[in-house]
């Protein structure tokens, strides 16, 4: 079960936070303000962190500062009421890898967790091995047939992401958000031509294929070598 630590001064938005997570499967350990919360992460690990900004005692910002002295490399979702342009920077800048703006969609927290989680995963593997398929993230290619093959970074990042969780149908939505990011300006055809661009490039792949799942989405498929 994946822990998450949930920085909260609010005990109402803190408790319907928390019961969402929990539906969903987390364990959730609650924090009222940043000392609390840097307390708790000396003394266990943490997947996640969701944080308010403005808390007594230490804030947002400096609790993710604090985070990335540390040597910590969890993802930290950053909600505030503020939803000027400087906050987010400042936001990004102190180490967060998302943010939220008040008032709350529960719903869209999910996403976003989901999403964070999934990009943690992604970064720390760096190398995933499909059949006789080998993808590199550091180098953005793939070694298949003794070939390596280098693509640009948006496509490896949605490969790397099909391939990390194969079998999962994903939304065109879904994978907007993950790899064009909540806030971009494309239309989700872009992922369409993408996935266009790696089907030509992997059409004789004998480890995987990229599925079109009608009215959903997009799934890669693993084969099965003879």
């Amino acid at each position: 079960m994946l822990n998450i630590l949930l920085v909260e001064d609010d005990e109402a938005l803190s408790s319907a936070i928390r019961e969402k997570l929990l539906d969903e499967g987390f364990s959730v350990s609650c924090a009222f303000d940043g000392k609390q919360a840097a307390e708790a992460l000396d003394e266990a690990h943490f997947d996640l962190i969701i944080s308010d900004v403005m808390m007594p005692k230490m804030d947002g910002f400096e609790l993710s500062r604090y985070v990335r002295r540390d040597g910590k490399s969890q993802p930290i979702l950053i909600i505030t009421a503020k939803s000027e342009i400087e906050d987010m920077q400042t936001g990004f800048k102190s180490g967060a890898d998302d943010y939220m703006s008040k008032p709350i969609n529960l719903k869209e927290l999910v996403l976003r967790v989901h999403a964070l989680l999934r990009r943690a995963k992604i970064a720390n593997e760096k190398r995933l091995l499909i059949g006789g398929s080998e993808l590199d993230y550091d180098t953005l290619s793939v070694r298949t047939e003794g070939e390596r093959i280098s693509l640009a970074p948006k496509e490896f990042r949605l490969l790397f992401l099909l391939l990390s969780y194969a079998g999962r149908i994903f939304t065109r939505f879904e994978i907007m958000s993950e790899i064009w990011g909540y806030e971009t300006d494309s239309d989700e055809r872009v992922v369409d031509t993408h996935v266009k661009k790696l089907r030509a490039k992997f059409e004789n792949s004998k480890d995987f294929e990229i599925i079109t799942v009608r009215g959903l989405g997009y799934k890669a498929v693993k084969k099965e070598r003879a």
